[in-house]
């Protein structure tokens, strides 16, 4: 076993015992949410949660889960947990199980972000159960794929396949920009277990999904050319291509929205990272500069543990000009592990 903390972590959250509902699993567990009749709901207050979540969503786009997560978990708990418990027509109590599927899954992936895992798997776990129960299959894939990214981004490639895999068993009707979100998760997780040719086949059908969705519509706020460009970048990576994932992300960053601000604090430390990899120190310099630009405005967990391994890296060259520069800003900014 890995002797880091993150080695350690990921053991213990990804072990066999962990597994994973399957659709037919979860329909009839409504009783777990319907324990009591505190009010009647009805479509507004359902309207409400989607529109909240859709804000809290973009609240952790732009400042991080750390950020936006405590308010998520307040929302669940003071108001879409009565709301949960309520009486109401069937329909509309099936849209709001529906609706909170959605938030706790928002609220695990901000978890994670934050570095909670094991907190992101119980409200990801809820999230699978609530979708389940309303018929939900698009939520239900999304957090299995989210679910999957976790397991990634812990070195846990087989779990991660799994997940990835039973993601796109239980979307068996999706839309081509839902395939293309589905087929880069598994390309990845191929990846990881060093697959090469199970990833390159994901990432084609990726890509021509992807084609496919945009020549019908373009749709902010989803899984988009830049996304595809991240798994692409990833892919490479995994498979030791670091020249061809650097390409990759810079395409993504060149392409990515604005709004994206948490994501791009990232990304663009991780390009930074292959670039140094690559021998391109006043490149990679020039880009880590680039992440310190959005830093001190979000809070996250997977940003700050880019940062330091940005100041462990080029501490290897204390004497070099561009080093120093970016020494004398970041440690003002980067916070102790």
């Amino acid at each position: 076993m890995d002797p880091t903390r993150r080695g350690v972590i990921g053991a213990s959250l990804f072990s066999v015992a962990l597994t994973i509902p399957g659709w037919q699993d979860v329909i009839g567990r409504e009783d777990a949410v319907r324990s009591g009749r505190m009010a009647r709901i009805g479509m507004p207050e359902v309207n409400a949660v989607v529109r909240m979540t859709d804000r809290l969503s973009s609240l952790d786009d732009e400042f991080g889960g750390r950020h936006a997560r405590p308010m998520a978990a307040a929302y669940l708990v003071n108001t879409v947990g009565p709301y949960l418990r309520a009486d109401g027509p069937d329909a509309v109590r099936s849209a709001m199980m529906s609706a909170a599927s959605d938030l706790c899954y928002l609220t695990g992936y901000m978890a994670v972000d934050e570095g909670r895992h094991g907190l992101a798997q119980q409200y990801y776990l809820r999230a699978l159960e609530l979708a389940g129960i309303a018929g939900d299959h698009l939520t239900y894939c999304t957090t299995l794929r989210g679910m999957s990214v976790q397991a990634v981004d812990l070195g846990h490639g087989r779990r991660a396949m799994q997940l990835a895999d039973a993601a796109a068993a239980a979307a068996p009707v999706a839309g081509p920009r839902m395939q293309a979100f589905l087929a880069g998760q598994q390309a990845h997780s191929a990846a990881a277990l060093g697959d090469r040719d199970s990833a390159l086949r994901f990432m084609r059908d990726a890509e021509k999904a992807m084609d496919i969705a945009e020549s019908e519509s373009k749709a902010f706020g989803s899984y988009d050319p830049s996304s595809l460009a991240y798994h692409l970048s990833q892919v490479r990576y995994a498979l030791r291509d670091v020249k061809g994932s650097v390409a990759a992300m810079q395409e993504s960053d060149r392409t990515r929205h604005d709004v994206y601000q948490r994501g791009r604090v990232r990304h663009r430390a991780t390009l930074a990272e292959r670039q140094f990899e690559l021998g391109h120190l006043e490149a990679a310099c020039a880009t880590w500069h680039q992440a310190l630009d959005d830093y001190p405005n979000v809070q996250s967990g997977r940003a700050d543990e880019r940062m330091r391994t940005m100041l462990r890296m080029i501490a290897r060259h204390p004497g070099n000009q561009h080093v120093q520069g970016l020494y004398e800003r970041a440690r003002i900014l980067v916070p102790a592990a």
